[in-house]
């Protein structure tokens, strides 16, 4: 979906999408339980950022879960550079983790069932190139992810699973009002959700 789509339709509904109007201060997520102080790092891209980040910050062992943008070609790259299209990157989120609290085959496991893999094209109304989904991985983590995905291919169907398991690529923080926009604007993003559809899409693909 365009810039000037994506405004269209959310305007409509009285909402901003994965481009808020006010900058919101980020913060870390909230962590339960003894922290083994062993750290890790997961990458995925699962369209709109704010929502891949808001599932992982609620999963007890996950640190931190930083919104970004992954496997283009500029460095550095701006919200308004990647959006507007030609750098190759996806909108990702980098999830530190405690592997003594939470492995990362669980971390693979749960971002599947919080994305459509069937949609190569985005995520519910974020669409276009930007938005497409994958699991970086690096390569001692690749095999745990194709595993993983391969589960999930049993579940969806091979013909309709689109969402590939890539090598690790460099990762670039997005700009701070970006993070963790659902925890701090709960009434925005609530309202963006339910507008994208993704609950009902979920139930619709996994059967939940």
């Amino acid at each position: 979906m365009s810039i000037l789509s994506r405004m269209a339709v959310l305007a409509a509904a009285a909402l901003v999408a994965c481009s808020p109007g006010e900058p919101a201060a980020g913060a870390p997520a909230v962590q339960s339980g003894p922290d083994s102080g062993r750290r890790e790092v997961a990458l995925f891209a699962g369209g709109c950022f704010w929502s891949v980040e808001a599932n992982f910050e609620a999963m007890p062992g996950v640190v931190s879960a930083v919104s970004g943008f992954a496997g283009g070609t500029v460095a550095n790259p701006t919200y308004d550079q990647v959006v507007r299209g030609g750098t190759g990157h996806l909108e990702a989120v980098q999830v530190t983790f405690d592997p003594a609290r939470i492995s990362y085959r669980q971390l693979v496991d749960r971002f599947w069932r919080t994305i459509d893999p069937t949609d190569p094209d985005g995520q519910f109304c974020d669409q276009g190139a930007t938005y497409a989904t994958a699991v970086f991985a690096t390569p001692a983590q690749s095999g745990i992810a194709r595993a993983s995905r391969a589960a999930a291919v049993a579940v969806i169907g091979a013909d309709r699973f689109t969402t590939p398991v890539r090598p690790v690529a460099r990762f670039w923080p997005a700009e701070a009002y970006h993070q963790d926009f659902a925890r701090l604007n709960p009434v925005r993003y609530g309202g963006y959700s339910r507008f994208c559809g993704r609950e009902a899409r979920l139930r619709a693909v996994w059967g939940r």
